[in-house]
């Protein structure tokens, strides 16, 4: 009995964002065609009715997906089931060919890499669709770019997929159409762009809160020396890297304050609206991960389930956890781009991963919407670059070849990226520097690229004030909420100054502030005045520090200097 007849009779209703596209798509019957999409918004959806349209029409007879991962191969798999379309999800290179019973098959690219082949003779032998899911990881290495290449050069059509359609090197992602720019350099372009911002308007993704914790940390280098700083402080880049390990470091105090508050805002979700709300740590590598595990168990009396490679066993795990009530899943890179669990609604960002290409696919975990008034809520160490890309989190970026390197992550990501893959790699990330002991404090929060409160200590009644918001709450309840703690917190302190006993001293003056004080207090100035700006206009407060930074230029206010800072204080007086 060979593959059935498909029809897109049985497909649910189309997203507006899915309809638009796919009248776009069946107008242009080009052989190429890009689609990025935020995480959560339908991709997958979008390109299975596309399938359904050409195999049902005759344009193809066959459809290959090739996907990242060995569980996608099987989240794919399924999908396609419930529509009607078969996919083989078990093909191996030595099978050459899928049986009738199928339309086709999923294969990951490292299959595809190891016997292009093989693929290109299946591409050749019918007509056939290939989706390449998440395309940019065909830029990974030239073997997977090369043999996706050499594998699909002779299908009749090609969808690339991707919620994170950029790199942080220069590699051509295959089948990616590329324009110069007026500044001469290449970009990645797109046939149809929906990006978070749009998602978020159209409900159709959850808005994100940050709680990034700052704190002490000492460390002791590999030559004997014994160093402390405060994360998120300015600091060198190698003092950056060491400092934000530390805080990472499961025989610290950060990691355990920090797993402890995340529980506490789960908790909260599941008391407030979301009863099957769970949470997901990102960890480093296969060491941190169980040593996080073991954290939770004692902090929560329950159990995690872990998460460490990408297997069959990995798999059912995940799909398994995605059905249950379980609290807390511990993942290396398992969990990082793909994996469909909407009941993820609290995450800690505990990885020192820091591309942008990363943490968005990270942050994509969490915000598929299921009904109105989710959100989420992740814990993230204080970090400038980290806080940039949080308050940058509705940017549309492309991939562009030819951009001058940059360090201003403060962070080697190439060797962070092997210690992802890798424990060994670990091993030797961990050789360097050897962490004394971290403390974790509430420093900000982050909610549509701006920032509330004025810091707290953990296990305090003014980290639970921020840590117990409801567990349902629209985007805007949520802004006059953060906005009310913030003016409470303010309100408490000039309350406190007032009452305290005045002490007579003999007058001196004020002690100069460092720059790290200076930016600290400019950084909450500008905020409070992005917070007027937004209650006199109704703009959101990422709309107002975009346009500050277009006027102004610079980056993030994360990452601004004192006198960039200035600069936007007294611009966004004059708006």
């Amino acid at each position: 009995m060979g593959a059935g007849q498909v029809s897109t009779e049985t497909f649910p209703a189309l997203r507006s964002w899915q309809r638009k596209a796919l009248v776009q798509y069946l107008r242009r019957r080009s052989p190429d065609f890009t689609a990025v999409a935020t995480p959560g918004a339908g991709k997958t959806t979008f390109a299975l009715r596309i399938a359904a349209e050409l195999l049902a029409d005759g344009t193809v007879q066959a459809v290959t997906v090739v996907a990242p991962t060995e569980h996608l191969k099987t989240q794919w798999s399924l999908a396609a089931a419930r529509v009607g379309i078969q996919l083989d999800d078990a093909f191996r290179n030595s099978d050459l060919r899928s049986s009738a019973d199928f339309h086709g098959a999923v294969v990951t690219y490292a299959q595809v890499g190891m016997a292009p082949q093989v693929h290109r003779r299946r591409t050749m032998t019918r007509r056939t669709l290939v989706i390449l899911d998440e395309i940019h990881h065909a830029g990974d290495s030239r073997t997977w770019g090369d043999g996706v290449k050499a594998a699909f050069e002779p299908a009749v059509r090609r969808l690339m997929l991707t919620g994170t359609p950029f790199r942080s090197d220069e590699n051509p992602i295959p089948f990616v159409e590329y324009e110069r720019g007026s500044d001469g350099l290449l970009r990645s372009r797109a046939d149809s762009v929906y990006g978070y911002a749009d998602a978020l308007r159209e409900g159709v993704v959850r808005p994100v809160m940050f709680l990034a914790y700052s704190g002490e940390t000492r460390w002791r280098t590999r030559a004997g020396d014994e160093l402390a700083a405060r994360l998120g402080e300015p600091m060198t880049k190698d003092l950056v890297g060491q400092a934000w390990r530390t805080a990472l470091d499961p025989a610290g105090e950060w990691m355990p304050q920090v797993l402890r508050a995340a529980d506490a805002r789960l908790q909260a979700k599941r008391a407030g609206g979301m009863a099957d709300a769970a949470g997901l740590v990102i960890a480093s590598d296969q060491q941190a991960a169980r040593a996080y595990a073991k954290l939770i168990d004692r902090l929560t009396g329950q159990r995690p389930v872990v998460v460490l490679s990408d297997d069959a066993g990995s798999s059912a795990r995940i799909a398994a956890f995605a059905s249950s009530d379980a609290r807390w899943l511990v993942a290396v890179r398992m969990v990082s781009e793909g994996v469909d669990i909407p009941r993820l609604a609290v995450g800690v960002y505990a990885t020192s991963a820091s591309t942008p290409l990363y943490f968005a696919q990270a942050i994509g975990r969490f915000v598929r919407a299921r009904r109105p008034g989710e959100t989420a809520t992740v814990f993230l160490p204080s970090v400038p670059h980290l806080l940039g890309l949080a308050s940058e989190m509705e940017a549309q970026r492309d991939h562009v070849l030819g951009k001058p390197k940059s360090d201003e992550d403060g962070l080697d990501d190439a060797l962070l990226e092997r210690a992802q893959r890798d424990d060994q790699a670990s091993g030797e990330l961990e050789k360097q520097f050897e962490a004394l002991s971290a403390t974790a404090e509430l420093d900000q929060v982050i909610f549509d690229g701006a920032s509330f409160g004025t810091g707290a200590q953990a296990g305090t009644p003014e980290e639970e004030e921020y840590l117990g918001l409801p567990g349902l709450l629209t985007a805007d309840q949520v802004t006059v909420l953060l906005n009310k703690r913030q003016a409470d917190q303010l309100a408490a302190q000039r309350r406190n100054r007032a009452n305290a006993p005045a002490v007579p001293e003999p007058r001196a003056e004020a002690a100069p502030m460092s720059a790290a004080q200076r930016r600290v207090a400019l950084r909450r100035q500008l905020n409070t005045l992005v917070a007027a700006h937004h209650h006199r206009t109704g703009l959101p407060h990422g709309k107002i520090h975009a346009e500050l930074r277009r006027l102004c230029g610079g980056p993030p206010s994360a990452q601004a200097t004192i006198e960039q800072l200035e600069e936007r204080i007294a611009t966004v007086q004059t708006l």
